[in-house]
């Protein structure tokens, strides 16, 4: 088969879907590897690295949505991406449709079949794929949130961790997943005063075993995620229902009571956000103030540190990609049902339930 691996064209976006180690075992494997010239430059993976791994690397993104019969890539596609794929081409990569009806509509109308990272599941029940860059994004976000609360970034002037005789920064994360856990342990090493809220008894069990009391944990009532906005100093989003829409949990009434300068770190927001005051900002770009409190969305987060996404996101998804090019898409789908889960758009058709209940669409479409 052969494999693309364009160059992301996402504002800021310098992570590359497919490493050169990955390139080497698609080769072994007996497939065809085209890489935009320029595709990992950026992150220290130059184009003769490529080559050495026996891939070609060609002129521009034309030759590689052209001819190439999968297409892996890290971000959704971009308008002028939808335009290039074709009836039966797959596309493996984030696409975070649920908010997004207009590329879902590109997709549908391509006739492509879009496989999206973030729905594939595990035997585990976790989301595989998803995962690395949950936790990427999980650990930068109290770091984020440390920079956006100094006053030249519009912020409240607190230092996270205190200093003594002063007290540290309030952390609120709402929701204990891998994005809230990983938020959680930084913030915890930066010394700041951390709370997670979770609705499942289970994950706030496990989270105050590993901490030891040194976070609090809160069952995620309407009236808990109120006081605990409204006392933060950062407020980390971190909440996932998988291929579906975010739930908008905190009100743009509980940032308006949240003290002037504190800052909102809306991870979910590839989803939509779960703040209502949110809304999508690009690493060019990534902050704005409402409310009298700073916003921090950024659409790709992991972007900011695209080498060590890129490695990681490529570790993950290589097995998925190996099966999908050796068996082809529909062989491997019907497999492996946890694979299947991450088909979202099929020759064009909704094929995943909560990408369709979120757009309003039907299966058969």
């Amino acid at each position: 088969m052969r494999i693309g691996v364009p160059k992301e064209i996402k504002v800021a976006e310098r992570r590359v879907g497919l490493t050169p180690a990955g390139a080497r075992e698609c080769v072994e494997h007996g497939h065809a590897v085209l890489v935009e010239a320029g595709a990992g430059t950026a992150i220290g993976f130059p184009d003769e690295a490529y080559r050495a791994a026996g891939a070609t690397v060609v002129d521009g993104p034309e030759r590689v949505w052209g001819e190439a019969d999968l297409i892996i890539k890290v971000k959704e596609p971009q308008p002028v991406e939808w335009a290039r794929l074709r009836p039966g081409q797959v596309l493996f990569a984030y696409l975070h449709l649920a908010p997004d009806r207009a590329q879902a509509e590109g997709l549908l109308a391509s006739g492509a079949v879009a496989i999206a990272f973030e729905t594939v599941t595990s035997p585990q029940g976790g989301l595989p794929l998803l995962a690395p860059m949950s936790e990427v994004a999980g650990r930068m976000a109290p770091l984020v949130g440390a920079q956006c609360l100094m006053l030249h970034n519009g912020g409240s002037g607190v230092l996270l961790p205190g200093v003594p005789g002063v007290a540290p920064g309030r952390v609120a994360v709402l929701g204990g997943g891998v994005v809230g856990a990983n938020a959680a342990r930084i913030a915890a090493g930066m010394r700041a005063q951390v709370t997670v809220l979770d609705r499942n008894p289970r994950v706030l069990e496990a989270l105050d075993a590993e901490f030891g009391g040194r976070v609090a944990t809160l069952h995620a009532t309407r009236d808990a995620i109120e006081r605990a906005v409204a006392e933060a100093d950062v407020l980390v989003g971190a909440v996932l229902v998988p291929g579906a829409a975010a739930p908008r949990l905190v009100t743009r009434a509980m940032v308006a009571a949240m003290r002037p300068g504190s800052v909102v770190v809306d991870v979910a927001i590839d989803q939509g956000g779960c703040v209502e005051t949110a809304r999508p900002t690009t690493h060019a770009a990534p902050t704005y103030i409402e409310e009298g409190v700073v916003h921090y969305c950024v659409t790709n987060m992991p972007g900011a540190v695209a080498r060590t996404s890129a490695v990681a996101l490529s570790n993950a998804t290589l097995p998925y990609l190996l099966r999908l090019a050796d068996l082809g898409w529909r062989r491997a789908t019907e497999q492996d049902a946890h694979l299947a889960a991450g088909v979202n758009v099929a020759e064009g058709r909704v094929a995943h339930p909560a990408v369709a209940a979120a757009l309003g669409l039907s299966l058969s479409e």
